[in-house]
């Protein structure tokens, strides 16, 4: 009688990296969904301030999300023009670089929320997208450093083929240097990412209600630091893990370890 075999395929990286990916995701969601449900258990001062905890997460990662979405975009632009042909695009992009990357983020929050629209008075932006602002122009720098290693990590002979292939320069760029340097750079990348969510923290000096503000908020109201601070530090660890995971997941489903 033959024996039939009841093993499994195993799953290929990408599939797993996508399950990953997939069940990263639906946890993060999840996790801002119904954070409030499982704090609500927690003894006070933290069950009664469960809901507040889960609106200060909840903003947290839509500022962090929306700052380095725009600081990507900085990043490509401000590494194209350092590596640009025109000095007067190279100067202004190493200026920028030096400038944020030489001052604390707490300084460029505060000069976006309460100097600039006194040198722009029309430029009124809420507590929210001032900080926003700031935080994508400094993720933007670190970012465009990553973006630039990665471009110049490029072998030439790739470009002069595309080249001679007849592709315009942009179409090179686009078609053939940029997808290769932004896998080479998506871990630098992906760790200032990470960094971002922490550094968002620091959005509490001009009002923002995010999850820092609400942790001292609570703290100052109840006097208990130890429950209040060992709360708010392990929500962040919960978003940074998740976040770790989506991308390293990510890096394998790119293959760049491999690379």
């Amino acid at each position: 009688m033959t024996q039939a075999t009841t093993s499994s395929p195993s799953w290929s990286p990408e599939r797993k990296s996508t399950a990953i990916i997939l069940v990263s995701a639906v946890l993060l969601v999840l996790i801002l969904w119904l954070i409030a449900i499982p704090l609500s258990w927690a003894p006070d001062p933290i069950g009664p301030a469960a809901q507040l905890f889960a609106e200060g997460t909840r903003t947290t990662v839509e500022l962090t999300l929306l700052s380095g979405i725009i600081g990507v975009l900085i990043g490509v632009l401000v590494a194209v023009g350092k590596l640009s042909k025109f000095l007067v695009l190279r100067m202004v992009s190493a200026a920028y670089i030096w400038i944020i990357r030489g001052t604390p983020l707490l300084v460029q929050i505060l000069f976006v929320f309460l100097a600039l629209p006194m040198l722009v008075p029309e430029l009124q932006l809420s507590d929210f997208n001032s900080a926003a602002v700031a935080l994508a122009f400094n993720v933007g720098a670190y970012n465009a450093e990553a973006i630039r290693a990665g471009i110049q990590a490029i072998p030439k002979g790739q470009i002069e083929a595309a080249r001679s292939l007849g592709l315009s320069p942009l179409q090179t760029f686009f078609d053939v240097t940029f997808p290769q340097a932004f896998k080479i750079s998506l871990p630098p990348l992906v760790n200032n990412f990470v960094a971002l969510l922490k550094d968002s923290s620091l959005a509490y000096v001009i009002g923002v209600v995010e999850l820092s503000n609400i942790g001292n908020r609570i703290q100052a109201a109840t006097f208990q630091p130890v429950p209040v601070f060992i709360t708010t530090a392990c929500l962040y660890l919960l978003l940074t893990t998740v976040l770790t995971q989506i991308s390293g997941a990510i890096e394998d489903r790119l293959d760049i370890g491999r690379r």
